[in-house]
């Protein structure tokens, strides 16, 4: 793990979560992709965001923190040969592959690369 990569928040009003992060917090708008409900807030100078997901297009949605590593896959394989239990394979996102896990307390992890 290299980095913190973002962290996702689920959602259930995103206008009402955009203006709490937007104006009440006063966090910059990272990106808005109401059709894929999600909208991204930067922290300062800092490249992780806050990501909200909206529930009504991610019903299953929990908070998540992702990690950035080198590969995605390569990552996965080894994490996955030490018996960690990976919620799909990895999948494709708009900046490089993703895939997500839980840790043995129920939190939800995911680990990311930027291999476009």
């Amino acid at each position: 793990m290299k980095s913190y990569d973002n962290f996702f928040l689920p959602i259930d009003n995103m206008e009402a979560a955009k203006f709490f992060y937007g104006k009440t917090l006063g966090l910059k708008l990272k990106f808005d992709f109401p059709d894929i409900g999600m909208s991204a807030f930067s922290v300062g100078t800092e490249e992780a965001a806050i990501i909200l997901k909206d529930k009504h297009k991610f019903p299953d949605a929990k908070p998540v923190i992702w990690f950035v590593v080198d590969d995605v896959a390569k990552s996965y394989k080894e994490l996955k040969k030490i018996g960690l239990i990976f919620l799909s394979e990895p999948y494709k996102i708009r900046t490089g592959n993703a895939v997500e896990f839980e840790d043995p307390f129920g939190n939800r992890l995911g680990i990311t690369d930027y291999k476009k």
